[in-house]
């Protein structure tokens, strides 16, 4: 669908132009979009040449494809391709969307208002509330969720490893005198390596966590592939089930309906302390959570015994890194804490956060990779 024919739909713009490529026969594979999506921070939306370049760099795969996507561009767009390669540094490094709009509230001419709003809708979704989103705003927002690239939190290795900075290693100093009929050399030097820390992720799923399930998943899918071997996923609800195996598969609806027929307590009732003792029991303590950032999304409503939900918390807060806490509802003006599962869980909390929104997802991210 060109773009003209849809201005009125805040979410036409720059992500359904994947869906014309494969209409007009050139796929795109799913990293190509999400390359696309990470190009477009980088140049002036509001120019459509910019774009176009912007697209034929990540979105073609050889020159057999640029007639294609010429085509599919000149009808998405409503406008004609550029006829000549841009020049060196006629693309900038950044343009924030709020410099795409004239001082006084005007068009920038041609194509440039639908361009513009594309990317305003983008931006304002990132803050909308989860729940609140209608079905084609939930479709942009997976695609928005699916082109995160998460970095896991790092841990000391026992290995160390070459580095510019650090301590002198006597080895490969040593090695390099050798090598240089024993001359005196520059100093090899080595630091400690890193390993990436074992994430453990719990998600309610809940009745009253029903709104926020399916982003929630699709969330843990970009963080289990990212890291596979370090990274645990359960559903919370009443009884435990494991969704790690699920969500380590490539395709994010494939992953999600695997992990949808795994759960079996779907949108039921919450027993925060049962299931938690159950994953402790089982997993925990034998070495799952130990060390590892454990990121518990729930709401905090408790049908069993919150004295068990604080026994449980204080249990995995002896035996985790760090503990954080994400509540939907702690993003509202004027949010307390009284359910009775997070007022029982609270004490035993490094944070608690805000994740009624994709870029409150992101800040859960920051907050994991510094812990």
């Amino acid at each position: 669908m060109p773009a003209a024919q849809g201005a009125g739909d805040p979410l036409v713009g720059l992500a359904g132009f994947a869906h014309a490529l494969a209409a007009a026969g050139l796929p795109v594979a799913s990293d190509a979009v999400a390359a696309f999506t990470r190009a477009l921070r980088e140049v002036e939306v509001g120019n459509p040449e910019q774009v176009y370049w912007a697209g034929r760099a990540t979105l073609c795969r050889g020159p057999d494809d640029i007639p294609r996507y010429d085509s599919a561009f000149a009808a998405w767009f409503g406008g004609t391709v550029p006829a000549r390669t841009p020049r060196s540094g006629e693309l900038p490094r950044r343009a924030r969307t709020a410099a795409m709009t004239t001082t006084n509230g005007g068009d920038i001419g041609g194509d440039a208002p639908q361009l513009r709003v594309a990317a305003d809708d983008t931006e304002v979704l990132r803050h909308r509330n989860i729940a609140d989103l209608t079905a084609a705003e939930r479709a942009h927002l997976a695609e928005l969720i699916a082109a995160l690239r998460p970095r896991p939190p790092a841990r000391p290795a026992i290995r160390m490893r070459p580095a510019r900075r650090g301590t002198v290693d006597p080895r490969r100093t040593v090695r390099g005198m050798l090598a240089a009929g024993g001359e005196p050399v520059r100093p090899s030097l080595h630091r400690k390596a890193t390993r990436p820390r074992r994430m453990v992720l719990l998600i309610d799923v809940s009745g009253s966590m029903s709104p926020y399930a399916d982003a929630l998943l699709r969330f843990a899918h970009v963080v289990a592939r990212g890291n596979p071997g370090g990274t645990e996923v359960f559903s919370l609800g009443t009884r435990l089930t494991r969704l790690s195996r699920a969500l380590r598969v490539r395709d994010p609806e494939v992953a999600l309906a695997a992990a949808g027929r795994a759960v079996p307590d779907w949108a039921g009732g919450t027993r925060l302390g049962e299931t938690l003792r159950a994953f402790l029991d089982r997993w925990g303590r034998r070495g799952v959570a130990r060390g590892a950032v454990v990121v518990i999304f729930s709401d905090g409503w408790e049908r069993g015994d919150p004295t068990l939900l604080a026994e449980q918390m204080a249990q995995l807060r002896r035996l985790a890194r760090t503990v954080l806490w994400v509540n939907p509802h702690a993003g509202a003006d004027g949010y307390e804490p009284v359910q009775s599962g997070i007022a029982a869980a609270l004490p035993f909390v490094d944070r608690l956060l805000a994740g009624h929104s994709l870029a409150t997802l992101q800040e859960l991210l920051e907050v994991a990779r510094r812990t």
